[in-house]
């Protein structure tokens, strides 16, 4: 697919997705949301990615929603609007339900759609000059479709905070309550990646996205019968799966596992 509002860079076993619209600092409008999509579906099928890294061009990650997009929404009626943002809930949803490792490299802003982007991947890596917040508020709306992805990852108290505050926070802020997994200089931040990605290529392929599937059945879930069967059932399942067998082959016989061929 030909993309006009980002391109996707491959190196060896990881593609990065830059959001290339740098002149409105990748603040993203009906276009962008589709090609993300797109790109998430194309690279999805591809086996030969092992990791997805999530960046914007230029001096700053994602300024969220365009002034243009939101102004033409403003006029539309409700129907319309649903259907508008069922787009970007599909988009997220298919960031977040890749199959494979993701990760979000920030720099400058990742404001209100901006963080629902990043709290959408796996990980996150963010310059120490990176800025975040769940803005809408400021608009007289809600960050509503961003909202799973950032409770996911920040909690509700955090959440209550913010989503009525409507404050930017730093990076530093942003690593404490559980928003990026790392923190570094700007001119770290492919170093910082590098050492995240890795451990994630030497993991199995189908056993990560095992993993992924896991933590979203059993997340906030009472450690009952139910869950305790539900965890057998899975590790059941994986031990039996070609891929586990060649893991554990290869850990016992001190060789190289099939996938990092």
């Amino acid at each position: 697919m030909m993309y006009k509002t980002l391109s996707i860079e491959r190196r060896g076993r990881v593609a990065t997705v830059w959001m290339d619209r740098p002149e409105v600092f990748n603040a993203f409008d009906e276009q962008l949301i589709d090609e993300l999509a797109a790109a998430c579906a194309e690279l999805d099928a591809d086996a030969s990615v092992r990791v997805v890294v999530l960046g914007g061009k230029g001096r700053h990650f994602s300024a969220g929603a365009d002034l243009n997009w939101m102004k033409r929404a403003s006029a539309f009626s409700e129907e319309e609007n649903r259907a508008d943002a069922r787009r970007f809930a599909g988009m997220l949803r298919a960031l977040s339900g890749l199959s494979k490792p993701t990760i979000a490299r920030i720099q400058g802003a990742a404001l209100g759609g901006g963080t629902g982007l990043a709290a959408a991947c796996d990980m996150a890596v963010a310059s120490s000059d990176a800025l975040f917040a769940t803005s809408e508020v400021k608009f007289g709306i809600i960050p509503a479709v961003i909202s799973p992805y950032v409770l996911r990852a920040i909690g509700p108290r955090q959440a209550l905070r913010y989503f009525q505050s409507g404050e930017r926070f730093s990076a530093r802020r942003a690593y404490e309550i559980g928003l990026v997994n790392e923190v570094c200089e700007r001119d770290d931040l492919d170093a910082t990646l590098e050492r995240l990605i890795e451990p994630l290529i030497a993991g199995a392929p189908q056993a990560q996205q095992a993993a992924k599937d896991l933590i979203a059945a059993i997340h906030a879930r009472p450690i009952d019968d139910d869950v305790s069967e539900e965890t057998a059932q899975r590790i059941a399942r994986q031990r039996a799966t070609d891929e586990a067998r060649d893991g554990i082959a290869a850990f016992l016989d001190k060789r190289t596992p099939s996938w990092l061929l």
